[in-house]
């Protein structure tokens, strides 16, 4: 038995450090490829990631939903920057992009319902008065000074 949970323990330990190995991995790959293009030193933007990574660690393994519009931004952030969110974090997204009217539609589908159909929006301003009218909006400063202390910088 002993020898068991002993066998247990040390694949139990090598898997977590391979996991970590390739977190730190990710860090640096994206640091000194995609993210290079900064005015933060490279060693600055490490530090930077590694924070990321220590604030996402309650979340690590979640999935989540994201929709915004099809343009070429929300097509990089879509392609690219998901995949560099999961590699650093361990959480995936799942970034889907549909026409402005289809996004507007959802956006204000979920905010008249309550129902959720995705976790995050990506929308322009043209939603800004509808937020605010059925009281959606929140005042991130006051997010990040409370609830969401430990996930901001």
């Amino acid at each position: 038995m002993q020898k068991a949970l002993k066998s247990i323990l040390t694949v139990a330990v090598t898997l977590s450090l391979l996991i970590s190995s390739a977190y730190a991995d990710a860090i640096s790959k994206w640091a000194k490829g995609e993210f290079s293009l900064s005015t933060l030193s490279e060693k600055q933007r490490v530090k930077e990631l590694q924070w990321f990574q220590k604030a996402a660690k309650p979340f690590k393994g979640m999935e989540i939903n994201v929709l915004s519009e099809t343009i070429p931004t929300h097509t990089y952030e879509s392609k690219t920057l998901t995949k560099a969110f999961e590699e650093i974090t361990g959480i995936k997204v799942n970034h889907q992009l549909l026409g402005e009217g289809e996004v507007v539609q959802a956006v204000q589908t979920q905010m008249q319902t309550g129902r959720n159909l995705y976790d995050a929006y990506i929308n322009d301003s043209d939603l800004i008065g509808t937020h605010s009218r059925l009281q959606l909006a929140v005042n991130l400063t006051d997010w990040m000074a409370g609830e969401g202390k430990d996930v901001t910088l």
